[in-house]
């Protein structure tokens, strides 16, 4: 049975939603750390602290590791390292989660416009989408450095709702931690927490979203396809 009756459009969040990329986020920050001759957290830790962009999850990571807040100059530093492995762990550790493929290519079919919304840096974003054989799904991508402020923030889905000159109800937001399911929900468009990726070790019902989903193919009859 349809749940959305209404949708012209969609926008996918990335990490935790599409892509499993918490090994190659993990191993940078494992490397970034190392450099700083701090302990490596691995990727049970590092993915707890996904969601919220690289400055915030280096700022976690640190405060991890030294048992405080860090320091500006830490912070910087922490984040070049970041920068500078994740270059060479992010495609080799992120992969697709089960049947998004299949999925995405199954919404493109029926000629719905499709945009990532992400708090990942940007520069790293088209490339992985590249690499994973899913980028031409998408018409529309807005990273972390996009917009001023970052989900959970509404201000990357406005843009979304501008460019696909939508109404809000002909939106519908697909994510999987409380700052997909914020965002959408101040920018008013219906929305879909997914159960399987990161959300800082809470449920995503929490969150309350419109519809939980278990699996990413489950969003085709939610959608009455």
């Amino acid at each position: 049975m349809a749940h959305f009756t209404d949708i012209r459009a969609l926008a996918f969040d990335l990490d935790g939603t599409l892509v499993d990329s918490a090994p190659g986020l993990a191993q940078a920050i494992d490397h970034a750390l190392g450099d700083l001759q701090l302990p490596p957290p691995g990727v049970a830790l590092a993915s707890t602290w996904i969601g919220n962009g690289a400055d915030v999850m280096m700022s976690r990571a640190l405060t991890w590791a030294l048992g405080r807040e860090p320091h500006a100059e830490e912070q910087r530093d922490a984040r070049t390292l970041f920068d500078k492995y994740y270059a060479e762990t992010v495609e080799a550790g992120s992969t697709l989660f089960p049947q998004v493929k299949e999925t995405l290519a199954a919404l493109h079919a029926k000629g719905l416009p499709m945009a990532i919304v992400t708090n990942k840096p940007t520069p790293f974003v088209a490339p992985l989408l590249q690499s994973l054989g899913i980028a031409d799904f998408f018409t529309l991508i807005i990273g972390g450095d996009d917009v001023v402020v970052k989900k959970p923030h509404p201000a990357a889905i406005f843009l979304v709702l501008g460019h696909f000159g939508i109404l809000q109800k002909e939106l519908l937001f697909v994510g999987d931690s409380r700052n997909d399911i914020h965002a959408a929900q101040a920018a008013g468009v219906p929305n879909i927490g997914m159960t399987f990726g990161y959300n800082y070790g809470e449920p995503i019902a929490a969150s309350q979203p419109d519809l939980t989903l278990d699996t990413f193919s489950e969003l085709l009859p939610a959608l009455g396809l």
